[in-house]
């Protein structure tokens, strides 16, 4: 039981970091922006990050079974912060130039996670590949809706 007890705290932390998501909402003028054609839909985006946030927490408490808090789970604390960071970047400062500066420093905070993970538990740094893989499109789509609407768009 004691060993089950943590995941619920990765658990918590993804769910603090996923709450950017609900603090900073889209709204009306995300609604007003040119946006490229292959944009998926709105109701994708909830249960993408809802399946990833359950694999980084899972791959979190992974690595903390194996090796207790240090480095791996210091980097793995910063990508939760850049995370929570990019809604309040987009949608709350409305600056998708920032926001994608800061997908640019989540990305490679994730691939670092993904080194530091492989030697420690393979399946915790399997479980943050799905998670680069879509920071990697998101990364894209930031830049297209950046460079059509421009850095600060009204």
């Amino acid at each position: 039981m004691s060993d089950w007890l943590p995941l619920l705290g990765f658990f918590a932390a993804c769910f603090a970091t996923a709450a950017s998501g609900a603090i900073f909402t889209p709204g009306a003028w995300y609604e007003g922006l040119r946006k490229p054609w292959w944009r998926p839909p709105n109701w994708l985006f909830g249960p993408a990050w809802g399946v990833l946030f359950c694999c980084i927490a899972v791959a979190g408490w992974l690595v903390w079974r194996e090796v207790g808090f240090g480095l791996a789970l210091a980097v793995y604390g910063v990508q939760l912060v850049l995370n929570f960071a990019w809604s309040a970047l987009f949608f709350g400062m409305r600056r998708p130039d920032l926001a994608f500066w800061d997908l640019c420093a989540l990305w490679v905070s994730i691939a670092v996670c993904i080194a530091l993970f492989a030697p420690i538990s393979a399946a915790a740094a399997w479980l943050f590949v799905p998670y680069l893989a879509w920071v990697s499109f998101a990364g894209f789509l930031n830049l297209t809706m950046w460079r059509l609407n421009g850095p600060r768009p009204a």
